[in-house]
């Protein structure tokens, strides 16, 4: 069983074998949801798509949409194989 400690401005660091376990990157957030019990269950929010802003860098020039047929068109034939 892992344990934290909270600061006393009220952080927490988060094991690493948690941070594993749950998928926490830096920037990660999590939900905190009471029980029945009186307890807490603790779960990491799913991205969403805003998240992969930034992701990938944009192209040097504009793709135009023959050159994108082209490439999907080519990986269409090799996925066939």
């Amino acid at each position: 069983m892992s344990s934290a400690k909270v600061t006393s401005k009220g952080q927490v660091t988060i094991p690493v074998d948690v941070r594993r376990k749950l998928g926490l990157q830096p920037g990660s957030r999590l939900t905190f949801e009471p029980t029945d019990d009186g307890g807490y269950e603790i779960h990491a929010e799913g991205s969403t798509i805003r998240d992969l802003k930034g992701a990938v860098e944009a192209p040097a020039s504009p793709v135009s949409l023959e050159d994108m047929d082209t490439a999907i068109a080519a990986g269409a034939r090799g996925s066939m194989r």
